[in-house]
């Protein structure tokens, strides 16, 4: 059975003129980043990282706050 993550944290960047969005998940022996997609504002990147993070704790064990 695969390690449940401990949580998940989203990054809104500037790269190259382009807005990106990269997911952070964390697990009990490490953590991983990956690169979700670019943007061409920041306003929908922003709104894209909302929507990511918030679709990716509905996987993660425990209380979201505590």
């Amino acid at each position: 059975m695969p390690e449940r993550a401990v949580t998940v944290e989203t990054f809104v960047e500037l790269e190259r003129g382009q807005w990106v969005v990269d997911i952070v998940v964390i697990f009990p022996d490490g953590a991983v980043r990956r690169r979700v997609n670019t943007f061409r504002t920041e306003a929908r990147a922003r709104i894209a990282a909302s929507w990511i993070k918030r679709a990716a704790q509905r996987d993660v064990e425990g209380p979201l706050h505590g």
